[in-house]
């Protein structure tokens, strides 16, 4: 009979387990959709372009003007 209660402990403990990580997993998941929206929405032209400078070969942005 005690073989039976524990064998019941473990199966709530995994089943609580199961169902906090499921949670776990909705809130990353939730979390991410969020990121990549806001990166979608994200202006493309409020970034700046670059340009190369041919003698150093180093980039600086590049004047809008």
């Amino acid at each position: 009979m005690p073989q039976v209660l524990i064998l019941a402990a473990i199966g709530a403990g995994l089943l609580l387990v199961r169902r906090y990580l499921k949670k776990e997993q909705e809130r990353v998941r939730a979390e991410l959709r969020k990121a990549e929206e806001a990166m979608q929405r994200r202006d493309i032209e409020s970034t700046v372009p670059l340009e190369e400078d041919p003698v150093t070969g180093v980039y600086r942005p590049k004047d809008r003007g």
